[in-house]
């Protein structure tokens, strides 16, 4: 793993200078890449000796929901052409913390047994925030095992308020 993130960290930095105050819009077109970047099939395709750099470039870039743009297309194939497909997942979570350092901001992943709509995120948001401190991007991942509530992850603090867990904390107390 720790290799992987060695080769990452150029391509992140040197993207993250490329781009400058936009920022936002190209951790859009690399979260994409990387999500097409760890399908097995494709890096195995990418693999093969027989396969041209110019078609695993039309593969990855016609599965995307929206057009590349230029600086996009270029840095695409410069990562095929180096055959670091497989850093692109790592590429783009080093890039996403190189975006939020500037930002001061953190991601934070808020599992929820349902949907949250936009206006609850947005009171949820202002909660969080003031309960760790700091500016939060929130990130909405359903979990239907947890009943009921939330869980929050920043980092590697956990806020857990499900019912599962309020569950779990009865049976250890009833048990004990």
């Amino acid at each position: 793993m720790a290799e992987i993130a060695t080769i990452a960290r150029p391509y992140a930095e040197a993207l993250f200078k490329a781009v400058g105050s936009d920022a936002a819009s190209a951790a859009v077109w690399l979260d994409e890449l990387a999500v097409v970047a760890a399908n097995e099939q494709l890096r195995q395709f990418a693999d093969s000796p027989k396969t041209q750099p110019e078609q695993v470039f039309a593969l990855m870039s016609g599965v995307l929901k929206n057009a590349l743009p230029a600086q996009a297309q270029n840095f695409l194939r410069t990562v095929i052409d180096n055959g670091r497909i497989a850093a692109l997942p790592e590429i783009a979570a080093q890039f996403r913390a190189l975006k939020n350092a500037q930002l001061g901001s953190f991601d934070a992943v808020v599992y929820s047994a349902f949907e949250v709509d936009s206006a609850s995120l947005a009171d949820l948001s202002g909660v969080l925030e003031k309960r760790f401190g700091r500016k939060l991007n929130l990130h909405v991942e359903l979990q239907p095992d947890l009943i009921g509530g939330i869980r929050v992850v920043v980092g590697d603090e956990v806020l857990d308020t499900s019912v599962k867990a309020r569950l779990e904390q009865m049976k250890i107390a009833l048990t004990a």
